[in-house]
C-alpha cells in the first residue's frame, strides 16, 4: 500500500544565521548529507513511497537537489508555498492528500520508526498522532518564591522542569484539512488549541530515542555531533 509524506521545508531559518544565509535550513549538512536527505532517506526506507516537500524560501535550490527524488527511489513533488502559512495551513495547497499521511518538519535528526508511527495511526483510523519527547529545562539562575512583595518564603537553585514536547512528526487524516482556514497562517498550535475546545481526540506517543531540532545554532552543533556518532541510526 502506498505511503505517503509531507515534509515542511520553507522556512527561512532566521534563528540560524548566518548559515542560512546561503543554504536553506533543510539543506544544512549532517556529516557529508542535508539534513533534509537523511530524512528522505528515512521515508524511503520506511516505505513513504511518494513525498511532497512543502517549500518556500529558497525554493528552487531544494528542487535543485533533489528533483523527482530518483536517487532515492521515492517520488517527490513540491507545494510552492508564496508566502508563509506556519505549520498546518500549507496542507490546503496540496489537492490529492490521501486518508492518512505523515507530515513532518525538515529539520529534525530523529531515530524514531516513522513507518510504525504511521502503520499504528492507520490501524486505529485515528485524527491526529503526535510524536513527542521529553526534554528538561534548567533555569540558570536561583528561583525566588515569595509569600508576598517582599517576604522569601522559597529557594531553588537553578532548577530544572521536565516537559514533553512535540518532535515535528505527526501522522493526520485528510480529515483535519477540511478544518484550516481559507487565507493566511495556520500552524500546529491553532490546531491543537481547536482540536481540545472542541473535544476531539488526539493520540500522543512518546518516544525517547534520538531526536534534535537544528533550529538553533546550539542544536546544530549537538546534531552534527550526534549524527557523526551514530551514523548508522540515522542513515538508512
Amino acid at each position: 500500500m502506498s505511503r505517503r509524506a509531507v515534509v515542511l521545508a520553507g522556512g527561512q531559518g532566521t534563528r540560524l544565521r548566518p548559515y542560512t544565509v546561503a543554504l536553506p535550513k533543510p539543506l544544512m549538512p549532517l556529516g557529508n548529507y542535508p539534513v533534509l536527505e537523511v530524512i528522505v532517506r528515512q521515508l524511503a526506507h520506511y516505505r513513504f513511497d511518494h513525498i511532497t516537500l512543502a517549500v518556500n524560501h529558497q525554493a528552487d535550490i531544494i528542487k535543485a537537489f533533489f528533483d523527482a527524488g530518483t536517487k532515492w527511489d521515492v517520488r517527490i513533488d513540491y507545494s510552492l508555498e508564496t508566502e508563509p502559512l506556519s505549520t498546518i495551513a500549507p496542507l490546503r495547497l496540496i489537492p490529492d492528500l490521501p486518508e492518512h499521511f505523515l507530515l513532518m518538519n525538515g529539520d529534525v535528526l530523529t531515530d524514531l520508526d516513522l513507518g510504525a508511527l504511521y502503520a499504528r495511526h492507520v490501524a486505529e483510523n485515528r485524527l491526529f498522532t503526535i510524536a513527542a519527547t521529553h526534554r528538561v529545562q534548567v533555569i540558570d539562575y536561583g528561583v525566588l518564591e515569595t509569600q508576598d512583595t517582599n517576604v522569601l518564603s522559597g529557594f531553588s537553585e537553578k532548577p530544572s522542569m521536565r516537559y514533553t514536547v512535540c518532535m515535528g512528526i505527526n501522522v493526520v487524516s485528510r480529515a483535519v484539512v477540511a478544518r484550516i482556514p481559507p487565507l493566511g497562517k495556520y500552524g500546529l498550535d491553532d490546531l491543537l488549541l481547536e482540536f481540545l475546545h472542541s473535544g476531539q481526540r488526539i493520540y500522543v506517543e512518546h518516544y525517547d530515542g534520538h531526536w534534535l531540532d537544528i533550529g538553533r545554532p546550539e542544536d546544530y552543533a549537538q546534531a552534527c555531533e550526534r549524527f557523526e556518532q551514530n551514523q548508522d541510526l540515522f542513515l538508512k
